[in-house]
């Protein structure tokens, strides 16, 4: 350290010890990388607040110019404008020399830079994303000379500070673009008192080295004037950065027709500013790979040694940054608990993953649900409407215009708003839109609202039958495949067990919906909703199950085969048969056959050969009657091995003719 620095440290060291608190100031410092965690503890450690101030300073004093610099802005930003003052004349003098720092290759004029606008350090663990940082720096070119904001948006815990801080370690950016300066500020959620502290303390910074002291402003507006007249003599080509906004109210304070960078998870928080707008989304996961390179440096082991629990967790992270940094941290604290995290992941028990001193989120479910309690009391509702969603899945906008009772463009501007607030995805397919949550979202909202699941895919269910009454949706509507997919979803999940068996035991809906995906999802339905659909007897499912099974390869041809006359074929004592004898008896001038010494079978046996893709001519039974030979209108032969075989002679016998 400078020994004018060093000087000033020591003649302030009274005022310092008295006042501060040291808490948020190590914190500041841990983030810029000058302070270790092994430091902060052996602080902590000591007895009162006054000291626990003298170890700060006495290990400060061992540091670099770095540490001075770092100390001084982490007073300012923690309100200690008095205390700031009284070191501003140490600040050591910006080096303007090219040499490439030892550490991490950036010159020395970026470090200095960066240090001196309070930009944030890389982070003790940090992985390269180079495409969304050259995006951003991109963006920021973009600017020119002209007054313009930049907002890098996204979800929570995407990355977006670390990305744009990364951005920012450019000499040639800076040099080029920025010879002013860069000046960052972290605003998060505030009210106008809060507003008017960080603006107070960013003019403060910026008059650092002003002969004439100024007293802070004493409104907004007037913080605003200043800032303006500050950005505009002074730092003239400078960047402002802004980190983690949440209200567009909040930018009219900075609207100085100067350059602006945003950090936020709603897309929208620029509209109520003027000036040349551009964006950069960063997407919501990381690959695959990036994640175990995340645990590995954390962890201080080889991607290759890593347990075989690494990328479970991974996938259970859905690729979320703060999620795996959050479980990375405490792997490094605690390195036999890789299985105990990844059941904490998978039973969505958010609030046992707490964080290291050095996170903004004391555990994952705040880091979720702050942008949640943002929205207000309606828009919360309609979110919360969200959690039956199945995973995966692209929603039409009809479907919650059906859920909500509103019309498209209603429905469209409620989920505009959660899109910009980086709460939902959209896809725009043409002229259709499509919604989806991340799965960390889903996951979060589905135990957030645990206790009203059922009453949710309730609700759905009904809004369905008010709407579609006793008819049932057709191909050309835009809802009509969500409908046939995760209708018996929603019925299940509302534990509606007479509509969820009047549904899956209706021919009527098995024949529409094995028409469009074909049998095989019908099927995994009677397995999955088996409890519900068996509570008073499995016998129905069995029969509805067992018809799709035998005929699975007849309900996936073009045309399509009556239904009806497919279920006559099945015994008379199975509901399947009952339903279709209904249907024929009530349909006028259809013609159907039915079997008629059915009775003298007990069963039909499974026959399950890859048929033959058209009428079957001929067939004949092997001399021990354990292989059939078949073939038919499409020029096979096929040979199968048969179990049963007298049965299935019977029932060739009666279904047509044989030639043997």
């Amino acid at each position: 350290m400078d020994a004018k620095s060093r000087n000033y440290l020591l003649m302030n060291r009274q005022a310092l010890e008295r006042d501060i608190k040291t808490s948020y100031i190590m914190d500041r410092m841990i983030s810029d990388e000058i302070l270790t965690l092994q430091e902060e503890e052996k602080v902590k450690q000591q007895n009162t607040q006054k000291e626990r101030a003298a170890m700060l300073i006495n290990i400060i004093l061992e540091k670099d110019n770095n540490s001075y610099r770092s100390f001084y802005n982490a007073l300012l930003h923690e309100g200690y404008r008095d205390l700031a003052a009284l070191l501003q004349d140490g600040i050591p003098a910006i080096s303007s020399g090219n040499g490439k720092s030892s550490m991490d290759g950036m010159t020395s004029y970026v470090k200095t830079i960066l240090c001196e606008g309070g930009v944030p350090q890389r982070p003790v663990v940090f992985v390269t994303r180079p495409k969304l940082v050259d995006a951003i720096k991109q963006k920021l070119c973009c600017l020119g000379n002209d007054p313009g904001w930049v907002t890098v948006y996204g979800m929570a815990g995407c990355g977006k500070t670390v990305l744009t801080a990364e951005a920012l370690r450019d000499h040639q950016l800076l040099e080029d673009y920025f010879p002013g300066g860069v000046h960052w500020i972290s605003v998060g959620k505030q009210d106008k008192a809060g507003l008017l502290i960080k603006l107070q303390n960013l003019c403060s910074r910026l008059e650092h080295d002003s002969t004439l002291s100024q007293r802070p402003p004493l409104n907004i507006e007037e913080a605003k004037d200043r800032l303006r007249l500050l950005m505009l003599r002074k730092y003239p080509r400078s960047l402002l950065i802004l980190d983690d906004i949440w209200d567009s109210w909040v930018l009219k304070a900075f609207d100085n027709q100067c350059q602006v960078l945003i950090t936020s998870r709603d897309r929208s928080v620029t509209d109520a500013v003027a000036g040349n707008k551009y964006e950069v989304h960063v997407e919501s996961g990381l690959a695959h790979e990036k994640g175990l390179e995340i645990l590995s440096l954390f962890v201080n082991m080889k991607i290759s040694e890593l347990p075989e629990q690494a990328n479970c967790l991974v996938r259970e992270c859905k690729g979320s940054p703060l999620v795996i940094s959050l479980i990375g941290a405490l792997l490094r604290d605690f390195p036999s608990r890789w299985e105990y995290y990844l059941k904490q992941l998978q039973n969505k028990q958010f609030k046992r993953i707490r964080k290291s001193s050095s996170y903004d989120y004391e555990a994952l479910d705040e880091a979720m649900s702050i942008s949640v309690e943002q929205l207000n009391d309606n828009y919360k509702d309609y979110y919360k409407d969200l959690s039956i969603l199945p995973k995966d899945v692209k929603v039409p906008t009809k479907v919650l215009c059906i859920l909500w009772d509103m019309e498209t463009e209603e429905v469209e501007d409620i989920l505009q708003e959660f899109v910009n607030k980086s709460l939902l995805f959209c896809d725009r397919n043409g002229k259709s839109f499509h919604y989806y949550l991340h799965d960390l979202q889903l996951d979060f909202l589905t135990e957030k609202n645990r206790n009203q699941l059922q009453e949710l895919h309730k609700n759905i269910v009904n809004q369905y039958k008010k709407h579609y009454k006793l008819n049932t949706p057709v191909p050309s509507q835009e809802d009509c495949m969500y409908w046939y997919n995760f209708l018996a979803y929603h019925m299940a999940g509302a534990n509606m067990q007479k509509e969820l068996c009047d549904l899956m035991f209706s021919l009527d809906w098995i024949k529409a919906k094995t028409e469009l995906v074909g049998p095989a999802h019908l099927i995994h339905e009677y397995v999955e909703y088996s409890s519900i659909l068996d509570q008073k007897d499995s016998t129905v499912r069995e029969n509805f199950q067992e018809f799709l099974s035998l005929n699975g390869h007849l309900l996936g041809r073009q045309p399509f085969p009556d239904i009806v006359q497919l279920g006559l074929c099945q015994p008379e004592t199975s509901e399947v048969y009952q339903q279709a004898k209904l249907h024929a008896q009530r349909e006028r001038g259809a013609f159907y056959l039915e079997w008629i010494n059915k009775k003298s079978l007990k069963n039909l046996y499974r026959l399950v050969v890859r048929p033959h893709r058209d009428a079957v001519y001929h067939a004949c039974f092997s001399k021990d009657r354990q292989r059939i030979a078949s073939c038919g209108a499409d020029k096979t032969l096929q040979q199968s091995a048969w179990r049963g075989a007298s049965q299935l002679s019977r029932k060739l016998a009666i279904s047509q003719t044989v030639t043997w």
